[in-house]
């Protein structure tokens, strides 16, 4: 999807500290090269100096029954995700590529609960995986959003960027996201609205930004500022926010495909409140990461 991610494997993903001022360097748990994960994420994820990617993913064997393995993922800019859709996709085509799972369904402990998965296709290093998201929380406080008055849901909420206002649908998928809808995605200046918005006082914790056009009643197309990684040609979080954002405001249908600039996802939003996301998978290298 061109949303890409390295992955890996450690003993315990539980034992990565990320960097932090609250814990001295000599107590950070190494992500490898005597780095601690955030440092080795900046590092590896820089697209001039190192292997290039939005963001690493370690994983380990789940020590909980609740999950088959487990998983960490760290952002570019060595914050910690809470979850992402792409990445723990990826992840998945990487175990299944490794041979180190091999059954129909998987379960992939996150920050942000287990993600359960279902190999949908596999053709050569090209996986397909249906992946149930969990359920959207809607609260402001979820997101979270800093409002003098909590909401129960966050539809149409004026957000004002210096002389401008915004109407923005805020939800959470395991991680903040928001969600703006216009008439024309090119007229938007995303390197320059997206990190404001990201930054916004009213998001404690930043968030995700997508801009989308509703194309019909069953499809969307989105343009992704994502939080800690910037500019991304997809993202499975954010294209499942977008879709929920978009039948909120009563433009689509609860079965919608988002295209991305990376290429197309399918999100469902069941009826039970669970969100579904159908989309592929590719494994592209592996290799040694040498320097330290």
């Amino acid at each position: 999807m061109g949303n890409d991610f390295l992955v890996i494997e450690v003993d315990d993903v539980a034992s990565l500290t990320p960097l932090s001022a609250s814990v001295p360097p000599a107590e950070q748990t190494s992500g490898g090269a005597g780095l601690s994960p955030s440092e080795l994420a900046v590092k590896m994820c820089s697209r001039n100096y190192g292997a290039g990617a939005d963001g690493l993913v370690f994983v380990s064997r789940s020590r909980d029954s609740e999950a088959d393995f487990a998983s960490r993922i760290f952002n570019s800019d060595g914050s910690e995700a809470g979850v992402s859709g792409n990445g723990t996709r990826c992840l998945a085509a990487y175990l299944y590529h490794g041979a180190l799972w091999s059954e129909p369904e998987i379960g992939i402990a996150t920050v942000a609960g287990v993600k359960r998965g279902r190999l949908v296709s596999a053709q050569g290093l090209r996986f397909e995986f249906e992946f149930d998201m969990g359920k959207p929380n809607l609260s402001s406080q979820a997101v979270p959003m800093a409002l003098d008055r909590p909401l129960d849901r966050v539809v149409c909420y004026p957000l004002h960027l210096g002389g401008d206002m915004f109407e923005v649908t805020c939800l959470s998928m395991g991680n903040p996201q928001c969600v703006i809808f216009v008439r024309d995605l090119l007229a938007v200046n995303l390197l320059e609205i997206g990190p404001l918005i990201e930054h916004h006082p009213v998001f404690p914790d930043r968030a995700n930004v997508e801009f989308a056009r509703a194309l019909s009643r069953d499809a969307i197309e989105i343009r992704i500022w994502e939080r800690g990684a910037g500019h991304t040609l997809s993202s499975g979080t954010g294209s499942c926010a977008s879709a929920v954002a978009a039948v909120l405001n009563g433009l689509t249908d609860r079965s919608v495909t988002v295209r991305t600039e990376g290429g197309a996802l399918r999100v469902v939003w069941r009826e039970d409140d669970t969100v579904a996301l159908i989309a592929s998978a590719e494994v592209v290298y592996e290799g040694r990461w040498l320097a330290n």
